[in-house]
């Protein structure tokens, strides 16, 4: 198969996606350049709930107004059922689910949702891309051919695999940078008001803006410090793998999987701290931000107790789970938090499996991440510098 798509013109796709991060209204306009981009009639962006069968985020491109209103009240339980019953059959999310080659031609003819939804406006096939996926909740990007452009080939398959990291990046940093608008002239204002540090810096990693938080951070001991204005982590291997994605923002980030999407920032005898890079160098939106920025760098440090609770809240942990996550998040190993707390490791791990299992992950890194985008994005008031810096780093928000 001949190229995929020009780097010119995934470069400034690219670009147009990472602008959704710093302005999600920006997503609507982009989701059409994507489907364009797949030669797709419709695409969507949907966040659903799998205990409540609805769409908690639902941003479309192409679809008619009433179909769509229509499949977001009566089709999301079969959405939801055909896409989790494939999902949990596969080893990793990044594979893309084709209604063309998962479905039987006989289920599509009987099914509800194709019959009143897609029939109407011609679309013959439809892929799924899969942004996050928890027993609760995944979120997914689905793209529609008509029937004048056919089945999904596996042009639109490799594509996706192409475009999939950073659109997860995006999504990611869009939860964290939860800021309608963003001009030049309010950007310091704009960014003051986030409680996660962000840095905007040069390809060789020379600082040009850090917000308040990721100041008070540096001057405070926290995971990131200015060395002669030149941005580093605490932990030297941290700083080069930092240094590297910074580079590679520098070329565009057309290539996200060189580097890790979250990088830790401190050494695992300390509190979690991790950094996510957002390629700066395309992109209209952001580089009237800072011309001579090519990276954005958003600090994040879990807030032991707002994170933790929010979590506890929407998995549903006992106590004695809570009390875990909780010393987990505070850096101790499992067999430091089971003599902590005067119990055997096997009963502490089972504690841990029972999180696992509640909130869908399997690894203490993935769920130091998910504890962090529990909690708000923006300071609801003035920042309190007299506080340790520990308690100032919050990412994320409820999905």
């Amino acid at each position: 198969m001949g190229e995929v798509l020009s780097h010119r013109k995934l470069s400034e796709l690219i670009g147009s996606i990472y602008d959704c991060a710093l302005d999600p209204g920006r997503w609507e306009p982009t989701l059409s350049e994507v489907a364009d981009t797949f030669d797709c009639a419709v695409v969507s962006l949907t966040l659903n709930d799998l205990h409540e069968n609805r769409f908690l985020i639902n941003k479309a491109a192409g679809w008619e107004p009433g179909l769509l209103r229509i499949k977001s009240e009566r089709h999301v339980g079969e959405i939801n059922a055909r896409l989790t019953e494939w999902l949990t059959l596969q080893s990793s999310i990044d594979e893309m689910f084709v209604t063309s080659v998962h479905l039987s031609p006989d289920y599509v003819q009987t099914s509800p949702y194709a019959e009143e939804c897609l029939k109407p406006q011609g679309i013959v096939d439809i892929m799924h891309m899969f942004l996050m996926h928890t027993h609760r909740q995944f979120a997914e990007i689905g793209l529609g051919r008509h029937a004048r452009q056919g089945v999904i080939t596996p042009r639109e398959i490799e594509l996706g695999r192409l475009l999939l990291p950073h659109l997860r990046k995006a999504v990611t940093i869009s939860d964290i940078l939860d800021v309608r608008s963003i001009e030049r002239a309010h950007m310091a204002e704009a960014l003051d008001a986030l409680r996660c540090g962000v840095v905007l810096t040069d390809e060789r990693s020379g600082i040009l803006h850090a917000n308040r938080s990721a100041e008070h951070m540096m001057s405070n001991g926290g995971p990131i410090r200015s060395i002669r204005r030149v941005l580093a982590a605490t932990a030297s291997s941290a700083s080069r793998e930092l240094r590297k994605a910074i580079m590679l923002a520098a070329r565009n980030g057309t290539h996200p999987g060189e580097t890790s999407t979250a990088i830790r920032l401190t050494d695992v005898d300390q509190p979690p701290a991790y950094a996510h890079v957002l390629p700066m160098a395309t992109g209209d939106l952001r580089t009237r931000l800072q011309p001579n920025a090519v990276a954005a760098i958003f600090i994040g440090v879990p807030d032991e107790q707002t994170g933790i609770g929010l979590l506890a809240r929407a998995f549903s942990l006992t106590a004695a789970e809570v009390r875990i996550l909780d010393s987990l998040m505070a850096g101790h190993t499992l067999a430091e938090t089971a003599q902590h707390f005067g119990i055997a490791r096997s009963t502490a791990k089972t504690h841990l499996d029972h999180i696992f299992a509640k909130t869908g992950v399997s690894r203490q890194t993935e769920l130091v991440r998910l504890t962090m985008q529990m909690t708000q994005p923006v300071h609801g008031g003035p920042l309190d510098l007299g506080q340790p810096w520990q308690q100032q780093g919050d990412i994320g928000r409820p999905s």
